[in-house]
């Protein structure tokens, strides 16, 4: 009889964990979402900043280029 108000007692604990949990999944998912979120906007400016980089560094390659042939 004690191990069945035990089981029992169990038993409304961990419904009452679940039931008070219920709400900070979709919290969690919400953060999880916004710092998708936020990384994907960090990663598309330093991709577009590495472009910039590059296409200036290819201009300046041009240039140079340019200059020796005018050199010759």
């Amino acid at each position: 009889m004690k191990n069945l108000f035990k089981f029992g007692f169990l038993g409304l604990a961990l419904t009452l964990a679940f039931a008070s949990c219920g709400n900070s999944t979709t919290k969690t998912e919400e953060a999880a979402d916004s710092l998708a979120d936020s990384i994907s906007a960090t990663t598309d400016s330093i991709a577009d900043s590495l472009n910039n980089v590059a296409d200036s560094l290819k201009a300046t390659g041009d240039s140079i280029a340019d200059s020796l042939k005018a050199v010759k």
